[in-house]
């Protein structure tokens, strides 16, 4: 049975050391406890891909040593991917090559700050990458970045020589896809959730309110967090 791979693109949540904008406002505690949800609730995302659709999910994350705190935040049924490099391009790439290599049929990579992530977008994306030919397939970030990038076969140029961080990544890897040739989809657009800003989407998303975001996940990890932060709604 083909089998897509879909890895998280992950750290540990260590206070300190992860969602720094957030850690600004929140604290450094309470900004790696939301980190650690957020990664619960993608990783519930990917586990409610139907299984007949053929999928497994990954963390792929650095730096090492940090694996027994994510195999308690994954499912028992994830692997974990090692990809350690300076540039997030050759990561990117590098988690692609390997995966790919690994006999999955296509591989989808996605951020792990996307808790309200639809798994429908997660199965279209599949959907998509198994129609004949070779293609590309990109989930559009509401800052200009991508919360999604899948593939069925590795393609470095995608990767190289972007401006990581930017709202002209999506945009420079749509020219890259063009230049090479290579038919590219995009996905509705969803939203990272980086800043105090964003964290008040979510929020506006969770309690029903949001006019842009619709139909997202339950995050069940990251609504109860929330609701327990004071002044927070849900």
């Amino acid at each position: 049975m083909a089998t897509a791979a879909i890895g998280i693109m992950c750290k540990a949540p260590k206070p300190g050391a992860t969602k720094s904008r957030l850690a600004a406002t929140i604290g450094p505690e309470a900004a790696a406890r939301l980190s650690g949800c957020f990664l619960q609730d993608v990783a519930a995302a990917i586990e409610a891909v139907p299984a007949q659709i053929g999928r497994r999910g990954y963390g792929v994350y650095a730096p090492a040593g940090v694996e027994p705190e994510l195999q308690r935040l994954f499912p028992p049924s994830f692997g974990l991917l090692l990809q350690v490099d300076d540039d997030f391009g050759n990561v990117l790439f590098g988690a692609m090559r390997d995966l790919l290599a690994a006999k999955h049929d296509c591989v989808l990579l996605v951020n792990g700050d996307s808790p309200t992530l639809p798994t429908s977008l997660l199965v279209e994306a599949i959907d998509t990458l198994r129609r004949p030919g070779d293609r590309l397939v990109l989930g559009r970030a509401s800052d200009g970045g991508y919360y999604l990038v899948g593939l069925k076969h590795p393609h470095r140029e995608l990767f190289a020589n972007i401006q990581w961080g930017t709202a002209t990544v999506a945009q420079s890897t749509l020219e890259r896809a063009d230049e090479i040739g290579l038919e590219a989809t995009l996905l509705p657009e969803w939203y990272d959730v980086d800043d105090l800003e964003t964290l008040g989407w979510l929020r506006d998303e969770l309690a029903g309110k949001s006019a842009r975001f619709r139909g997202g996940g339950p995050a069940v990890a990251t609504r109860a967090f929330l609701a327990a932060m004071p002044g927070a709604s849900p």
